[in-house]
């Protein structure tokens, strides 16, 4: 399905992809700027909400696998980080149940798939996540097993790729070039949550904040650092690539030597969820103002970037 959008003066907002089962409505919405304010995009793939009913139907416990799948109401977060910053946003509306954005479209379990399969099927790289039961479309969650009654079509597999994957990436390439041409760089944050954590040894508590940058791949290191830098000044305790590097986005869209920076920022979902992890609380404003700053801080690092790299070609 072709993109669809319409224009205010100051913001554009583009629906695109379909959710199939659900009215074709759109995979994801895209929230860009007329004229960018900070060099960043904001993407949210793991938060969609829109469950077609013959998927819950196919759930062997719908409301406990959902609730661990979905990087639970981050996008909320997002929503309000890129108001009070004038980031672009794509927010994803298709749930990771029904495909994960932040996979391969070859990171697949093909004992999942009813119907002829490739040959030969690569145990490599390019489903090692399937093989743990967290690939393209996940299997089984730890500590629960099977999260499906039965197998998958590959016309539905087929489908929900065409429907929700390509565009999705097509159109967070699209934003990040948009931004680097007006800028001369872009940063993509690839916003998630994640359960609490065990806390290290020498650590007073387990770290809120994981940066991930696939171990120095897919962005400049002096900017990690600040983004780093930044929470630690604001009191907060942040890992780095452990146990989060990134996955497929970071892979795909990351690309420093072309002025493409993307970082995955991983929030613990006990600073802004209540004790099930399920619905907002009074902190999730805190966090976004938290989180604000910290993109402000991103952004202004890459627009310093994207200068001195120009005055450096001028001076040539």
């Amino acid at each position: 399905m072709a993109p669809e959008g319409h224009e205010s003066a100051d913001m554009r907002e583009e629906s695109g992809g379909f959710i199939a089962g659900l009215d074709q409505r759109p995979a994801f919405t895209l929230l860009s700027p007329a004229s960018s304010p900070i060099p960043v995009l904001i993407t949210v793939p793991h938060a969609g909400r829109e469950y077609p009913s013959a998927l819950l139907a196919e759930m062997r416990d719908a409301d406990y696998a959902c609730l661990r799948l979905e990087d639970r109401m981050i996008d909320l977060v997002a929503q309000e980080v890129a108001r009070q910053t004038g980031a672009s946003l794509i927010v994803a509306h298709a749930p990771r149940a029904m495909l994960d954005l932040n996979r391969a479209r070859d990171d697949i379990d093909w004992d999942m798939i009813i119907g002829q399969r490739p040959h030969p099927v690569r145990h490599s790289q390019a489903n090692r996540r399937a093989r743990s039961g967290l690939g393209l479309i996940p299997r089984r969650l730890a500590g629960f097993g099977e999260i499906w009654r039965g197998q998958i079509g590959r016309e539905d597999l087929e489908q929900r790729i065409e429907g929700i994957h390509r565009p999705y990436h097509a159109a967070t390439a699209r934003e990040l070039a948009r931004i680097r041409d007006e800028w001369g760089a872009a940063l993509l944050i690839d916003m998630h949550s994640m359960p609490p954590l065990r806390r290290s040894p020498g650590q007073p508590e387990p770290p809120h904040f994981v940066l991930g940058d696939r171990f120095g791949t897919s962005c400049d290191a002096g900017l990690v650092s600040q983004g780093y830098r930044y929470l630690e000044t604001k009191g907060r305790v942040v890992a780095h690539n452990r146990p989060y590097a990134g996955g497929f986005v970071l892979d795909t869209h990351g690309a420093p030597a072309n002025g493409l920076h993307a970082v995955q920022l991983e929030v613990c979902r006990s600073i802004y969820l209540d004790a099930q992890l399920a619905e907002p609380t009074a902190r999730m404003l805190p966090l976004a103002r938290l989180v604000a700053g910290f993109v402000r801080e991103m952004g202004a690092a890459v627009a310093r970037m994207a200068g001195e790299a120009s005055f450096r070609q001028a001076a040539e």
